[in-house]
């Protein structure tokens, strides 16, 4: 899998260097602090091709295990809640998608603190595995002919885990690349997690039509929705095998060993001086905004959509799912553009560019939708991929910017979540719910609005992070001769602050009193 990635500005560099120097010395007082190449993380390229290669099959794990209860709503709600009308069955089954997000809080704030103190790496390959477990075993779920009202419930149970696996997941994996990337190529790695993301959902939707078109509507229903959920068995075992073999991230490391050679007094001062999650309200404020309105519009084309297609605009399961399947893949294309140009030009000008097209073309792409024709509607659902890969494609590399490395992972596992569970997750569930009231094919366009013009103000909050070092974290290059450059051009370098680097105290000089 790491092969294939284009990175084109990476060079080598010896083998044996290590990935992450400890961070290095804090001037004496009355004198000016400096950089030193010493201080530099150089990265080690193949690493960081094998760490995004890791964290992709787990993004990709995720949300194959989505795509394909999106994308079986229909069948999961006549499955489990047989003797419901239609209209009940849908509302049941999104009701039981938006289940795991009430779970997600939980696993990405526990989560979080473990791998805040223990490491990313560690945590990262439990809930992988619990993931991979949760969705296998629903697979292998009796239903409501067979043991009645607790099959229904069971269901649930399980995708409560998987939502407290999967809050933990997504924050971690975002960390975990961020502090494995270079500063100026932070946008491009981290744009390969929802890259896998999309590619995972397309790849659920195409296992769902598979099943759909070679053995009909009728043996869905019979039994053979079970084996998308069961082919995450195999699919999980490899990606956990993958993950295992990634070494923990410079920054946790270069922070663990500044802690062992400060010594314990030293470390008791230094946790007691780190920010606490209260501390940190305003940056975790905007984050959740933030990642409110990416997902809203995310999960409207993603989850939502074959149930819009099939409930609202009448096309048949089949048909529904084929639509939306090349646009996932163009929106994982254009996920893999957004990335590099965040790089470029900077997080802020792409989210607002984000916010911009989903307030100007969510009308126009519903309008498209409810005309009826086959191109309208890959033109509507082409234009609504548009904010959705300039807002989530810089996504993964702004939000862990925000805050320092000791609190990073558990930062971002308490925003994005509680921003995902009471936004993100429930959208299906609240678009369906107001096209039913309303009548109108237009609701869900107007619901995506409003939130993009919350967003487009909440940009005005964020600091700029492109090409920064991370709060917490010593600078990261590609090579020694951009280290040895960077240290050069400190004093002039826009995007370098050194007093703000967590550099240690440098030897008194000879004869110092």
């Amino acid at each position: 899998m790491t092969a294939v990635l284009p990175d084109p500005q990476s060079a080598d560099r010896p083998a044996d260097r290590p990935a992450a120097r400890p961070a290095a010395r804090r001037a004496a007082p009355g004198r000016r602090r400096r950089l030193r190449v010493s201080d530099v993380t150089v990265v080690d390229g193949p690493m960081l091709k094998k760490t995004i290669g890791g964290t992709v099959v787990g993004n990709f794990m995720e949300w194959y295990d989505v795509g394909v209860y999106g994308y079986l709503a229909v069948v999961m709600g006549a499955v489990f809640l047989p003797t419901a009308s239609s209209g009940v069955q849908i509302l049941f089954s999104l009701g039981v998608f938006a289940s795991t997000y009430v779970a997600r809080p939980l696993g990405g704030i526990i989560c979080g603190r473990i791998g805040d103190r223990i490491g990313r790496q560690k945590v990262l390959s439990f809930t992988l595995i619990m993931m991979a477990a949760s969705t296998f075993l629903i697979g292998l779920l009796p239903t409501y002919d067979t043991i009645g009202a607790v099959a229904p419930l069971l269901l649930v149970l399980l995708k409560l885990l998987q939502g407290f696996s999967t809050g933990g997941e997504y924050a971690g994996v975002t960390t975990f690349v961020v502090e494995h990337a270079p500063d100026r190529r932070r946008g491009w790695a981290a744009s390969f997690l929802d890259f896998g993301t999309y590619v995972g959902f397309a790849a659920g939707a195409v296992v769902v039509t598979v099943l759909q078109v070679t053995l009909g509507e009728q043996a869905v229903l019979d039994g053979a929705w079970r084996i998308p959920f069961l082919v995450a068995g195999p699919i999980g075992a490899f990606a956990v095998w993958f993950r295992l073999k990634i070494e923990e991230t410079p920054a946790f490391q270069a922070q663990q060993a500044a802690t062992e050679q400060d010594g314990g007094a030293a470390a008791a001062q230094a946790a007691a001086a780190a920010p606490t999650l209260r501390s940190l309200w305003k940056p975790l404020a905007v984050a959740m905004v933030l990642v409110a309105v990416a997902n809203t519009a995310s999960y409207v084309l993603t989850s939502y959509m074959p149930t819009y297609l099939t409930d609202t605009l009448g096309y048949d399961a089949v048909d529904g799912t084929l639509l939306t399947v090349p646009v996932l893949v163009l929106l994982a294309g254009m996920i893999l553009v957004a990335g590099p140009i965040s790089d470029r030009v900077g997080r802020r000008p792409l989210m607002w560019f984000g916010t911009g097209s989903m307030l100007v073309l969510s009308v126009p792409a519903f309008a498209l939708l409810a005309a009826g024709h086959v191109w309208s509607t890959l033109l509507g659902l082409s234009l609504m991929a548009v904010p959705v890969a300039s807002l989530v494609g810089v996504q993964a590399a702004t939000l862990p910017a925000m805050f320092p490395t000791a609190v990073r992972y558990r930062s971002m596992g308490l925003a994005y979540n509680v921003a995902l569970a009471v936004f993100g997750g429930t959208t299906p569930l609240i678009v369906e719910a107001l096209t039913q009231a309303t009548g109108s094919s237009l609701a869900p366009a107007y619901y995506v609005m409003a939130f993009a013009v919350v967003g487009a103000v909440t940009v005005f909050f964020l600091r700029e992070s492109a090409g920064q070092p991370l709060p917490g974290a010593m600078p990261a290059v590609d090579t020694d001769a951009e280290a040895a450059e960077l240290v050069a051009t400190q004093d002039e370098n826009p995007n370098l602050d050194v007093e703000t680097l967590p550099l240690h105290r440098e030897p008194a000089a000879s004869g110092a009193h």
